[in-house]
């Protein structure tokens, strides 16, 4: 766009690149990790175990659970086409409802009916050390938060620039120090600018202005109006995406908590010492005394997973290995975008424009400038944020910029006109036969939606909501039975069927082959495991 200023050398450099190397940009390496509530024909949480179908939660590759035994999560492996991602999740999807007798697959973020925290089963991973861990780790998140946490689901967005890039980009910034370190230290920027602007995310995919009255059965003070006269239904009339705000994984412990992504060194400190220094409040739930683990510790953060962020740096970690020394060996690998809500409208909860959006966006964080942030910065953008949770669509709403309060919709603007720039270099290195200007289309799609806030999913949840008079749990069940019919009679290819099978198979094996194995009791194997912090 015009009015958009040509800031940064990076964003010169990556124009420079792609011009003499365009593959430099097709070779984006991405991944899925989407959640779905298992719900009963009525919309209630399922109570049964997770379906044998399915293999082993603990070791099957693509399909797991989260929180709670009725939480499902599907992982796509790594890949650097969307339309493979997008095929390999819709297999994972039609094998699913093969395995669900008359269950469906909740199509919302925000939970369906819940009957307290009673109602909610935590997950279970068997008899092995590295299975009573992970339960473990739930009762205390059940513990600190409350179960009804861990019925919420969305979708996690893994991103990565091939390593062709990086080596190009390094070379071209003169190759001092470590590539590793040079990447590592890109990635924090990209990180940091994530969070000066994922509040355009929130208001362009947030899809969850609304909540089940059980969902805040028994809690005061969540300022949610209802929305039907019986009450069945509460919620904020401009909301965008209420999981993110403080109905969703928000603790008042953890606000005290200022991790920093100015460099590794200090994001690795302080989630460390919030893992490993006590916190009162939870001294009152065991762990450990006489055998009775009702959490991992009665630290801030049990392990570095609770700390909750809208993104996270991540590597892939060596088995037992924690996420925190896996960096600390190798330094950042790739990114995790954890604000998508599961999008109601799309058969997956999300689609190849908003995979194509979020490429550009994050490759627009990541050669924009980006200097070091505050807490003063910090607590600006965390007020943003939730700004845009409750009231995104409030017409004129305002929000803190670098110069003064500023109308969304023009920050938003220009945001998108940078996101454009980056959008047409994609294009540009795709060429015509993928889709020609497909990358600049889902960018303009969402400035739409910026031009009219009719257009985002949440301001379209409500609008059906309200003129067919359904209360949340009932537009929930309506989508929840379309994907169910579309799922049940969407072909899956023989081999697609066969690998998630032999995968199934082999899960349930190395389950087997993990329990036979262990030597250590759990409180050796526990101490094994943090002993490993207080050698970061």
């Amino acid at each position: 766009g015009k009015g958009y200023p040509v800031t940064s050398h990076w964003q010169t450099q990556l124009e420079r690149l792609a011009a003499g190397q365009p593959t430099l940009l097709t070779g984006i390496r991405r991944g899925v990790e989407k959640e779905s509530l298992r719900i009963s024909p009525e919309g209630t949480l399922a109570q049964t175990p997770h379906p044998p179908g399915l293999g082993s939660a603990l070791t099957h590759g693509s399909i797991t659970t989260d929180y709670s035994e009725a939480l499902l999560e599907f992982i796509t492996p790594v890949s650097t086409g969307i339309d493979e991602t997008l095929g390999t999740l819709a297999d994972i999807h039609s094998f699913v409802y093969r395995q669900l007798g008359d269950e469906r697959l909740w199509a919302l973020s925000m939970p369906c009916i819940v009957s307290g925290d009673a109602g909610i089963p935590v997950a279970r991973y068997g008899r092995s050390n590295v299975a009573r861990m992970k339960t473990v780790y739930r009762l205390g998140l059940g513990h600190r938060y409350g179960r009804m946490m861990q019925a919420i689901a969305g979708i996690h967005y893994n991103f990565s620039p091939p390593e062709a890039f990086w080596e190009a980009a390094w070379q071209d910034d003169g190759a001092r120090g470590s590539r590793q370190d040079y990447i590592t230290e890109r990635y924090l920027g990209l990180i940091r600018n994530f969070h000066r602007w994922s509040w355009l995310l929130i208001y362009l995919f947030g899809a969850s202005p609304a909540v089940c009255a059980s969902f805040l059965r028994g809690h005061q003070g969540h300022g949610l109006e209802p929305m039907d006269p019986e009450g069945n239904t509460l919620y904020r009339p401009h909301a965008t995406s209420l999981r993110m705000g403080g109905l969703g994984y928000n603790s008042e412990a953890q606000r005290g908590l200022a991790v920093c992504y100015n460099d590794l060194d200090s994001y690795l400190k302080t989630l460390k010492d919030a893992i490993l220094t006590p916190h009162p409040a939870y001294a009152q739930f065991p762990s450990g005394e006489d055998g009775d683990y009702q959490q991992l510790n009665d630290s801030l953060l049990q392990i570095e997973n609770e700390f909750y962020s809208t993104i996270r740096p991540k590597r892939v970690a060596a088995s037992g290995e924690t996420a925190l020394t896996a960096l600390r060996r190798g330094g950042i690998e790739y990114i995790e975008v954890r604000c998508l809500d599961v999008n109601p409208f799309a058969p997956l909860g999300l689609d190849e424009e908003t995979i194509r959006f979020l490429d550009a966006f994050l490759l627009h964080c990541l050669v924009e400038d980006s200097p070091p942030c505050s807490p003063a910065e910090q607590a600006v953008l965390d007020e943003n944020l939730a700004a845009v949770v409750d009231r995104g669509r409030e017409p004129g709403l305002t929000l803190a910029s670098g110069d003064g309060r500023r109308p969304l919709a023009g920050l938003a603007g220009e945001r998108l006109q940078g996101v454009a720039r980056t959008a047409a270099l994609l294009d540009a290195a795709h060429g015509p036969e993928a889709g020609a200007g497909a990358y600049l289309a889902a960018v303009e799609a969402q400035a739409a939606k910026v031009k009219n806030a009719e257009g985002t999913p949440s301001a379209r949840v409500l609008a059906e909501m309200t003129r067919d008079g359904l209360p949340f749990y009932r537009f929930g069940l309506r989508y929840s039975e379309r994907w169910a019919q579309y799922f049940r009679e969407r072909a899956l290819a023989g081999d697609a069927l066969a690998a998630l099978e032999a995968e199934s198979e082999r899960s349930l094996a190395a389950q087997r082959e993990l329990e036979a194995a262990d030597t250590l009791d759990f409180a050796s194997y526990l101490a094994a495991y943090y002993d490993q912090y207080a050698a970061l």
